[in-house]
C-alpha cells in the first residue's frame, strides 16, 4: 500500500464530470495540488452516498486551501454520472472500472461484499504539487467514513508548506 512519502502512483483513466473525460494525474499537478483522493467502494451505497455529501459540503474549505478533491471508484462513468446527477454532486469522480488505480494505491478489498468482489476500501490520500503523498487514510470497514477533520487539517498542512 501507498504510505506517506512515496510518490503517487500515476492514474490515466476516465473522468465523471457531467461528461466523460480523460483524467491524467501528471497533467493535474502542480496546478491543481494538494489533490484529494477519495476512494469508495461504489456509488448508491448509504456509507459511500454519505461520505460524497460530506465532501461536497466541504468544497469551500478545500478551495479556499487551493486544494481539488475527486472520487475514485470501480464504478463505471456514466454509473459515477448517474450518482453526482442523483445526490446533487458537483465532484469530479475517476472511473477505475479496470482497477488498476486501486491496485496501484493498494487499496482492493480482498473480501466478497454481497457477491461482489475487488471493491475499492474507504481510502483517502492527498498528493502535494510535487506528486509526494502527505496523508493517507485506509479502512478496512466499509463503514467507517473519514475523519474530515483530519483530512482537511493535512491538506491546510499542504497547502502552507506551498507557499
Amino acid at each position: 500500500m501507498i504510505t506517506v512519502g512515496d510518490t503517487a502512483p500515476p492514474i490515466e483513466a476516465p473522468l465523471a464530470t457531467g461528461d466523460v473525460e480523460s483524467f491524467s494525474l501528471a497533467d493535474r499537478l502542480p496546478a491543481e495540488a494538494p489533490i484529494v483522493l477519495a476512494f469508495f467502494p461504489g456509488a448508491f451505497t448509504s456509507t459511500c452516498t454519505s461520505e460524497m455529501c460530506t465532501l461536497e459540503e466541504r468544497l469551500d474549505r478545500f478551495a479556499d486551501l487551493e486544494a481539488s478533491v475527486y472520487g475514485v471508484s470501480v464504478d463505471s462513468p456514466f454509473a459515477l454520472n448517474a450518482f453526482r446527477d442523483k445526490e446533487g454532486l458537483s465532484i469530479p469522480f475517476i472511473s477505475d472500472f479496470e482497477k488498476t488505480i486501486i491496485d496501484d494505491y493498494g487499496v482492493r478489498t480482498d473480501f466478497d461484499h454481497v457477491g461482489v468482489y475487488g471493491l475499492a476500501k474507504r481510502a483517502v490520500f492527498v498528493v502535494d504539487a510535487t506528486g509526494q503523498v502527505t496523508y493517507v487514510w485506509v479502512s478496512d470497514n466499509p463503514g467507517v467514513e473519514p475523519v474530515y477533520d483530519e483530512l482537511e487539517a493535512a491538506v491546510a498542512d499542504v497547502a502552507v508548506d506551498a507557499e
